[in-house]
């Protein structure tokens, strides 16, 4: 019963989480109209650097005590928000559905659970395998019916759906890595360090492949403050305190309520809808990460 409890106090957090990270699509899909994929990132990556520089000073935040944790949490930048975000930024500004880039970055938690458990030496389950397949006939179904499509409606861009595996594949090693590595780098200068990190590789990125246009519009400022203010600081201060206090695959099970999240949010603001298939897509992904992250042993 204390058990049960407690998981029920502790909920608002994940929620939260959830609803945080699910707009973080909408709001890419919102702003990149305005500002080239790489060009938007660094932006924001460099801003959210700069206020949480000023918040641990604020603060009094304790600051790094060894030179490696620059490295370790400068590697955990580049993949959680270097990879990662600019992978699925990369693939909206392609053209590839806000709901759909939810999707397949959704797998990344059954992904985890595999490679976290190969790194603490444990051996997955048949149950857990179940889970692994179900998840990738899911995204399957999801983007099956983009690649096939004839007619007027146009093909799930391959390049965008490149650019959603790279960003599954930096979330997958990047959450791993932080367990792993981040538990006792100091949080608020930890996360500016990663920013900083990320920021200056997708800088390099925009300078050498894009020409750095931004139209101040509303819409972008809106997208931005809101990337920027509840994500980039919000969200992921809140995933790195859930990961510090919970297991990678517990924490990263989450990710699986995300794409029905922003599906809904993506109808509601851009009129984008998902195929029959696509719907089934998500149950069946959705269910092979409840397999997966399941307990074992009850009864």
């Amino acid at each position: 019963m204390t058990g049960s409890t407690s998981r029920v106090q502790t909920l608002g957090g994940p929620a939260l989480f959830v609803l945080l990270w699910s707009t973080g699509f909408v709001g890419a899909r919102y702003g990149l109209p305005y500002a080239e994929p790489f060009t938007f990132l660094s932006l924001r990556l460099g801003v959210a650097a700069a206020l949480l520089g000023v918040l641990a000073v604020a603060l009094r935040s304790a600051g790094m005590a060894f030179r490696r944790e620059y490295g370790r949490a400068s590697v955990a930048g580049l993949l959680l928000h270097g990879g990662y975000l600019g992978g699925v930024f990369y693939a909206i500004s392609l053209g590839v559905p806000a709901g759909v880039s939810a999707v397949i970055v959704s797998l990344q938690p059954v992904l985890t659970a595999v490679l976290a458990a190969r790194v603490l030496g444990e051996r997955p389950t048949a149950r857990q395998w179940l889970g692994l397949a179900l998840g990738v006939g899911g995204v399957v179904l999801v983007v099956g019916p983009g690649i096939a499509v004839a007619g007027p409606a146009e093909p799930l861009p391959v390049a965008g759906l490149v650019a959603c595996l790279v960003a599954l594949a930096s979330g997958t090693v990047g959450t791993v890595y932080q367990k792993r590595h981040g538990d006792r780098i100091p949080l608020v200068w930890g996360t500016a360090v990663q920013y900083a990190a990320a920021a200056a590789v997708v800088l390099a990125g925009a300078v050498a492949t894009e020409d750095m246009s931004i139209r101040w519009t509303g819409e972008f400022i809106i997208a931005f403050v809101w990337l920027v203010l509840f994500l980039s600081i919000g969200a992921v201060l809140l995933q790195l305190l859930l990961l510090r206090r919970g297991t990678a695959a517990g924490v990263s099970s989450l990710y699986y309520l995300v794409p029905v999240a922003t599906s809904v949010e993506a109808y509601l603001l851009f009129g984008e809808r998902l195929s029959g298939p696509s719907l089934v897509g998500i149950g069946v992904s959705a269910l092979g990460v409840a397999l997966m992250m399941a307990p074992t042993g009850e009864r």
